[in-house]
């Protein structure tokens, strides 16, 4: 026995040995990937020396003696903290994921593919002008130089995530960063899914209903439209749409997740300093590394320092010496879903308003890990390219003998946003930037701008010019085939909001209502914020003056609007009602939690309870006043719009129907519904967090879920590159914190602001900026989440044109030598 106990033991450390051993050597090899700061290179692509200095934070200060130069140390640096990252989004853009992760993703591929954006990446390069041109063909030599380095110094293959999936790296092209650019157009809108959500409303309850659950922004009227089914008679609502499961590499976001933002600018009359001021977060989903990464980009002419995104050879927001400017999301409906008739004696011919046409084709191969390759046909109609009923619950909306296309913006084969892009980067006054704005195609946004002199907010992205006729305007699919439903191109720049130098001294967006204009000049019927607007306007009018600090408290504010409108509205009978409940009942439990909201002030602080009692309530409430009549529609409405929950308490157009439960007997009243949803709400939280409601706390479920794409849900790896904090804020508040709405987490933070600038023309070195975790992506790395814990707190980092301060404190200082 003992004998046999002896060899156990052996055998156990022996294999405890080779674990280390084995964990060690993962280690060491992962670790050969991390980049060293203080090296020398010496590069054949470059024609002066480039110098790029690591700040204390290391984000790159890039000097360089030529803007080729300054091009190819973007691409430089953007490669060596973000390869892994790059490559997933060049894949992406390609339809090549299933190369990588096989069956998971040949869905993604196939409709990526459709849409054909490498082509038009290709299509589109001969229409940038000649600086654009130089700056892409430099910033892919960059990424290609240090590719290069990797391989001839055998440093990890790049990134440690090529250990675990095909080391084989193709060289970066010009080709490349374009794709990504549509591919972000793609990423920021979100019209595909919420016309055929629409759609799907409309079969299942009706028009009278759909502007209920689906509510228009309040303000001026909307034209009425058909339903669905009189627009297609034969159709009928399908059972067969796919479940709201979201996987995190398919760049169409869900429905109201796709890009929001605020922005906002106060002239030097409203400043203290008497110099204009401007705050930009625009929002995007979170993972690690954040898709934003920092830079200072030194060009002969300025030097400009703001957010980029690795693919891209721009700064996408921020400053130079003599201009700013912010982005948000314009939320423009510029995209239609076309339902196509098919020939009947036919079916590879479709009916256009000439007669039937056949489609045009072209098939491509899908290459698929550890499966069969896969050879799709792709068809294309006047409108746009078709795609087939199984993506995006298509099918539950496609009546039969017919299929369904778009006609997107971001599809234009001339697009020259890139141009753009750069143009307005290096842009000296609003006047240049405003002139720049002029060839953005997609994606669409709203710019706000301010230099010494001015403040405007002006709309880029080409707006469809519709039919005033169209049968549907847009919001729900519509015939492919009738003249009055197709464009006549787009309205004139011209035509796109604007504002400079308002009576006010103020300009802002938070994705907000921009105009009452009417069809078809309307912009969008579908917009990304009606809550928080009103809190931007009450920090922003209440001050006669404004200061940097003014700004940071404005940025991290975390009272909710919707709260302080809301609870009155649902709770008004339920406040103080009944005789005092015995301790330990759920009677006593809902009265302590009416109780804790009635003396709320609407913050939503992670430290406090009344948050998380406030979002369990909305979020169930909304789904007993929906559940009856949307069936299994519901799960498209995972979180609650306060609007559609306004409506119906204030009982707008007989809204309050939906209070009543169908299939009961009894007529239910809103107040009933709303007592339901919170002992629903209690029961759920006493289940996950106990009984003590003073234990609970916001930022416990509240946590921001910066999880990595890949090896986020990898057991023992996740811990090493996952980033979880908890947080404040919420779905309304200016520090917007998206919630899922779903899964076991349903407030987890999954959508905020990974970028935050604030610019102050008093004196511009002190400018503050921020992202999400760390500069770095590679999980070893020390730059990997340690801006995270500054982003949390709201806290900043300086960002100076003076490369002397960013000497002081490097944490490295790389020199490119010309061979």
């Amino acid at each position: 026995m003992t004998f046999l106990f002896r060899w156990l033991m052996r055998g156990f450390v022996l294999m405890l040995l080779l674990a280390v051993a084995g964990g060690l050597l993962a280690y060491y090899f992962a670790t050969r990937s991390l980049p060293d700061y203080n090296a020398s290179y010496d590069i054949s692509d470059i024609q002066e020396p480039v110098e790029i200095v690591r700040d204390t934070n290391n984000v790159p200060h890039i000097l360089g003696q030529n803007d080729h130069d300054v091009y190819f140390g973007l691409g430089f640096v953007h490669a060596q903290d973000r390869l892994w990252q790059m490559t997933m989004l060049r894949r992406t853009s390609q339809g090549r994921l299933s190369e990588l992760y096989g069956e998971r993703t040949v869905n993604i591929d196939e409709f990526i593919r459709r849409l054909d954006l490498y082509a038009l990446g290709q299509s589109s390069y001969s229409f940038q002008t000649e600086d654009t041109k130089q700056a892409l063909n430099a910033y892919a030599q960059g990424v290609n130089a240090w590719m290069r380095t990797v391989n001839e110094n055998a440093l990890g293959r790049g990134a440690p995530e090529f250990f675990l999936f095909s080391k084989n790296i193709s060289p970066w092209s010009p080709v490349d960063s374009l794709a990504i650019m549509r591919l972000m157009a793609l990423q920021l809108d979100s019209n595909l899914r919420n016309e055929v959500l629409r759609a799907q409303v409309s079969l299942t309850v009706g028009n009278d209903l759909v502007k209920d659950i689906m509510p228009d922004a309040p303000g001026a009227g909307v034209i009425s439209l058909p339903e669905y089914s009189q627009i297609f008679p034969a159709t009928k609502m399908q059972s067969q749409f796919a479940k709201n499961i979201y996987d995190p590499l398919d760049p169409v976001r869900p429905a109201k997740m796709g890009g929001a933002s605020n922005a906002w600018a106060v002239s030097k009359k409203r400043a203290a300093a008497n110099a204009p001021l401007l705050a930009t977060d625009p929002h995007l989903g979170l993972s690690a590394p954040s898709i934003w990464m920092l830079a200072n980009l030194e060009f002969q002419n300025t030097g400009i320092v703001g957010g980029t995104i690795p693919g891209i050879p721009a700064v996408l927001a921020g400053r130079s010496r003599d201009f700013a400017w912010g982005v948000t999301s314009s939320y423009l409906d510029n995209l239609d879903v076309y339902i196509e008739k098919l020939n009947p004696e036919n079916p590879n011919e479709y009916l256009t308003p000439s007669g039937f046409k056949p489609f045009k084709t072209k098939s491509v191969i899908i290459n698929v890990k550890d499966g069969k390759s896969r050879t799709i046909k792709l068809l294309n109609t006047e409108n746009g390219p078709v795609i087939p009923a199984k993506h995006y619950s298509l099918g539950s909306i496609t009546p039969e003998g017919h299929v369904t296309s778009i006609r997107w913006s971001a599809l234009e084969a001339n697009d020259i946003s890139m141009s753009a892009a750069i143009e307005l980067m290096r842009a000296k006054s609003v006047f240049q930037a405003r002139k720049a704005g002029r060839k953005f195609t997609a994606p669409s946004q709203n710019l706000i701008l301010a230099d010494k002199n001015s403040i405007s907010l002006q709309m880029i992205g080409k707006m469809p010019k519709r039919m005033p006729n169209h049968v549907s305007s847009g919001r729900i699919p519509s015939q492919g085939w009738l003249p009055q439903n197709r464009w006549d191109g787009y309205f004139d720049y011209t035509e796109n909001p604007y504002e400079l130098n308002p009576e006010s001294g103020i300009v802002a967006n938070t994705n907000n209502k921009l105009t009452d204009d009417e069809f078809p000049n309307h912009v969008s019927y579908l917009w990304g914020d009606t809550q928080r607007i009103n809190r931007l306007t009450k920090l922003l009018n209440t001050r006669a003056v404004h200061t940097r600090e003014s700004f940071i408290d404005a940025q991290n504010d975390t009272v909710s609007f919707t709260a302080r409108s809301i609870l009155p509205l649902i709770a008004k009978e339920l406040w103080f009602s009944g005789e005092n409940a015995a301790s330990g009942t759920a009677e006593k439990l809902q009265q302590t939690a009416l109780k804790l909201l009635s003396g709320w002030n609407g913050e939503m602080d992670k430290h406090l309870p009344e948050p998380l009692i406030y979002a369990a309530w909305l979020r169930n409430l909304q789904h007993r006043l929906a559940f009856d009549e949307l069936g299994p529609l519901i799960d498209r409405f995972p979180r609650p719009d306060p609007v559609f929950i306004e409506r119906v308490y204030r009982d707008i157009d007989n809204a309050a129907q939906w209070c009543d439960i169908r299939p009961s007997a009894r007529i239910e009243t809103c107040a009933d519904i709303a007592r339901i949803a919170l002992d629903d709400a209690l029961l759920e939280l006493t289940e996950k967090y106990g009984k003590r409601i003073d234990s609970w706390r916001w930022g416990q479920a509240h946590q921001a879920y910066q999880d990595h794409e890949i090896l986020g849900k990898v057991p023992f790896l996740s811990w090493f590159v996952n980033i979880r904090q908890e947080t404040s804020g919420g779905d309304n508040t200016l520090q917007r914190a998206r919630t899922t709405g779903t899964g076991d987490n349903p407030y987890a933070n999954v959508h905020a602001a990974g970028f935050r600038a604030i610019i102050d023309f008093a004196d511009p070195n002190s400018s503050l900026f921020i992202i999400s975790t760390g500069q770095s992506g590679h999980p070893f790395s020390k730059h990997y989440d340690d801006l995270a814990q500054l982003w949390r707190r709201g806290e900043y980092i300086p960002m100076s044109l003076d490369i002397d301060l960013a000497r002081g404190g490097a944490v490295g200082v790389t020199m490119l030598q010309p061979k």
